[in-house]
């Protein structure tokens, strides 16, 4: 047999990838992974680098012929056609706008070697070049996106399963600790404790959200405290389960508006996927030009205290201390802290995404630009302006007994639930019982939430008379 190269980027799974099961169709197959930083729109941030080795480290325990290199794409499939007469490169398809070029460049180079190049869609549902309006302009809005153009469109393909491989292994793979994925300093190590990263790890989240979590989704997703979401996020992103395979295993369940809202959900990432396909700019630029002008006014002792957990505000805090604790953030906190930071204190959306970037294990330049943009109100399917979420009654209608924000503001656990969303407007006694010292175990609030919803409602009026 001829032998081909199967280049793993985000699809680091050998089960349900249909790149890496039509490689092995017809070639021996050397699988690799190639540590390219130039292939990025922007460095890997510290909590995708430390989800992606212990990935690796799992993908090579299933495969032990996997290799590693680092150096660019071009350069290191080069020096392996030549040593192991390689006659195809097969990959995954990219999405990402820096991505796509890096595989067309590739793609331009290995046809100059006269080797074959197959570029394969494994990690959405639907292409965005597949999902358009009637005029042949790329949707803008979610609902019509996923209701005219996705259920309208042909059913996801149900993967095929990878049957007798003939894998191949080059002697001269570096070891996967030389890539220096993991940080010199172990502050991952609390992090992992709450992640099981390896493909045992994706499907037994996914067994435990079909068996429990999904029956009560679609109200229960609002409730941090319940385990009601799927937590597949990092898993999908890195591409340690195949997102066919799951639409796949949740359209075997009965369907209900539980089922068909996590459905939904997963049509929202291919909605960002395919926002960041047709307005490439958005990682960095306003869907919406008339907030090119927006007053943003940047408070550095604000945004520090918003990224440790100690604006004053038990929800917010909450939210950023679990981030920080876990690498990941319950959704509807997710929104809670973002229109904190981009309403309440005027800080740039471009702030919140770099930071979650950075910390986040499910770091998704699609899901993560869009949901920012939609925070913000400058995204194309964007929360309208005077939406601002009063983080009090958000933790008083969501996290009803405290049980979320307690669990990361131990601080405040002995404090009654009347206070705990606000503790400053308790009695001095209340607070003296509960051990809670304003200002020195936890944190006076940084702004009064009336008068930074004045001011954010003033700035936003600015866009209306721009338009």
């Amino acid at each position: 047999m001829s032998k081909a190269i199967f280049l793993f980027t985000r699809d680091l799974r050998l089960d349900y990838n249909q790149a890496l099961t039509l490689a092995c169709k017809d070639y021996e197959v050397l699988p690799i992974f190639i540590h390219d930083e130039s292939f990025y729109f922007k460095p890997l941030g510290s909590a995708s680098k430390v989800w992606l080795h212990h990935s690796l480290n799992d993908l090579k325990t299933q495969c032990p012929e996997l290799s590693f290199y680092q150096g660019a794409f071009s350069d290191v499939i080069d020096t392996l056609i030549k040593s192991l007469d390689i006659h195809a490169v097969f990959m995954s398809e990219a999405f990402f706008p820096k991505e796509r070029q890096a595989q067309q460049a590739l793609k331009s180079h290995l046809k100059n070697q006269s080797c074959d190049f197959h570029a394969i869609n494994t990690s959405l549902l639907w292409h965005p070049a597949d999902i358009k309006k009637q005029d042949d302009t790329p949707y803008k809005v979610f609902t019509p996106y996923y209701r005219r153009g996705c259920m309208a469109a042909e059913e996801p393909y149900l993967p095929e399963t990878l049957v007798n491989p003939k894998f191949i292994t080059d002697p001269n793979s570096l070891s996967l600790d030389s890539l220096n994925l993991l940080p010199k300093i172990s502050w991952d190590k609390p992090m992992l404790t709450y992640w099981d990263i390896s493909k045992k790890g994706a499907e037994n989240s996914l067994e435990a959200f079909l068996t429990k979590g999904v029956k009560s989704y679609k109200e229960g997703r609002n409730f941090p405290a319940l385990n009601s979401v799927s937590r597949l996020s990092p898993y999908l992103h890195f591409g340690n389960i195949s997102v066919h395979y799951i639409w796949h295993q949740v359209q075997k369940l009965t369907q209900d508006a539980n089922s068909a809202h996590f459905l939904s959900e997963l049509g929202w990432r291919e909605f960002s996927y395919s926002l960041l396909h047709y307005f490439p700019s958005m990682v960095t630029q306003n869907l919406q030009p008339k907030f090119n002008d927006f007053p943003w006014q940047f408070n550095q002792t604000y945004f520090d205290a918003w990224t440790k957990g100690y604006t004053g505000y038990p929800i917010v805090d909450a939210g950023m201390r679990e981030l920080w604790q876990t690498g990941y953030m319950h959704n509807r906190v997710r929104m809670i802290v973002g229109s904190f930071l981009v309403k309440n204190l005027l800080i740039d959306w471009r702030y919140g995404e770099t930071w979650f970037w950075d910390c986040l294990f499910d770091a998704d330049l699609a899901n993560n630009t869009a949901s920012w943009q939609w925070v913000a109100g400058s995204g194309a399917d964007a929360a309208p302006y005077f939406r601002i979420f009063n983080p009090i009654m958000q933790g008083q209608k969501f996290d009803p007994d405290g049980e979320y924000t307690c669990r990361f503001l131990p601080e405040l656990a002995r404090l009654p639930k009347k206070y705990l969303f606000s503790p400053w407007e308790a009695p001095p006694e209340i607070l003296d019982l509960a051990g809670v010292v304003l200002g020195k175990n936890y944190p006076r609030p940084i702004v009064d939430l009336s008068l930074s919803r004045d001011r954010a409602l003033e700035a936003f009026q600015t866009l209306k008379k721009e338009s």
